[in-house]
């Protein structure tokens, strides 16, 4: 009998370490579960942001919005200003299947900023920086895009 109760034991102990070592958690770069679409856009339309990074399928791009500072109003408009240039549209957050996204659409039909008319995946979100990735739905191609405080 004792025997029986030191194997049912050892058994629940098992299966509890086991479950311990299971996570929903995933190293694949999704969207952090702890940043919420109102964290995001709290974040972002406070300042004026520069993209210090965005590589397209493993292509560095960042030079292609070098100069352009970035604001995103609490109505939805956003804009691109470098000197004399200006490239419009809109963005917005929002959850999809508990992953914080973050739509960004410019008017442009071709370009770097077409490029990055996208939905993307809210990676991290801090008061000086937002990290975003784009998984294409054609080619399963990735690019990321970081914006800064400037």
């Amino acid at each position: 009998m004792k025997k029986l109760k030191l194997i049912v034991i050892l058994a629940g102990v098992f299966m509890v370490n086991v479950a311990s070592m299971c996570s929903s958690d995933s190293s694949d770069d999704n969207s952090s579960s702890s940043t919420t679409t109102t964290q995001v856009t709290n974040t972002v339309t406070n300042g004026t942001w520069s993209v210090t990074s965005y590589s397209e399928s493993g292509t560095n791009h960042t030079s292609s919005f070098s100069g352009y500072a970035f604001t995103f109003a609490s109505n939805g408009d956003m804009s691109a200003v470098n000197g004399s240039t200006t490239q419009t549209g809109n963005w917005n957050t929002h959850s999809d299947s508990g992953r914080t996204k973050m739509d960004l659409i410019f008017s442009a039909s071709d370009g770097p900023f077409e490029s990055i008319s996208e939905d993307w995946d809210v990676l991290s979100n801090t008061s000086s920086k937002i990290q975003l990735k784009h998984t294409s739905g054609g080619d399963g191609s990735v690019d990321y895009l970081t914006f800064e405080k400037i």
